[in-house]
């Protein structure tokens, strides 16, 4: 979730006549599926040569909030160079690497799933991928502009923080109604983030925009396939 507000004045995607919007589009939309196709990689490497037990297990042994104090970083890094830098080379080693680490964090979530309830990781992502293309229909269909939300957004990604922390700290159980708040909370995301795709991003700022685009489809699975892990 990108506030477009810090990019230097120039037209934005909704201000570009009709070939040059599609044009950006379809490269946003290439650009993330190239990002969902990566991290679906990463994840059956490391599942085939079982380094996902070995990283699973020193994950697990490891203080949570080290983990997501790490994760944090490296998506802040990365999303600040999608989106500030002028160099294409450094705007695409920002969304590899944010996907690199996207991969990494699943992994101990993904390796439970897959000893615990075999194929609840296909349910959830093919739920994920139905839910991600319902939002983006309705804002391609609507042409809403959902900045708005972005407010809201914020406050409740500062909110999830605090209680993420706040359970790893004091060892207490989010539990299900959490979860169901944070697919809330990743919809409002891709439908805020496909909104600035349609209408905020600069044209030369694809690679951002995917980048937002797949953290929000990442945040959604995430919190999916928990909620399905919490059934079994």
């Amino acid at each position: 979730m990108n506030n477009t507000d810090s990019y230097p004045r120039q037209a934005t995607v909704g201000e570009l006549d009709v070939q040059s919007r599609a044009t950006f589009v379809s490269r946003t939309y290439a650009h993330l599926f190239g990002a969902i196709l990566s991290f679906t990689l990463i994840e059956v490497f490391l599942f085939k040569t079982s380094l996902a037990e070995t990283i699973a297990n020193g994950m697990l042994s490891t203080s949570w909030l080290l983990v997501l104090g790490g994760f944090v970083v490296v998506s802040w890094l990365a999303t600040k160079v999608a989106h500030t830098s002028v160099s294409k080379p450094a705007q695409y080693a920002a969304l590899a690497g944010f996907v690199a680490a996207e991969a990494i964090i699943f992994v101990p979530l993904l390796w439970i799933a897959d000893k615990q309830a075999p194929g609840v990781i296909t349910s959830a992502a093919v739920v994920t991928f139905f839910a991600f293309a319902a939002l983006t229909i309705v804002v391609f269909l609507t042409r809403k502009d959902f900045s708005f939300m972005r407010g809201i957004l914020m406050w409740g990604g500062i909110v999830a923080l605090v209680l993420i922390v706040a359970g790893a700290i004091f060892g207490f159980h989010l539990g299900t109604y959490f979860s169901v708040a944070m697919v809330a909370l990743a919809g409002g995301s891709i439908l805020y983030d496909t909104s600035n795709v349609l209408h905020h991003y600069p044209e030369d700022r694809y690679v951002g925009a995917a980048l937002e685009l797949f953290a929000s489809v990442a945040l959604m699975l995430w919190y999916v396939l928990r909620l399905f892990l919490s059934r079994r």
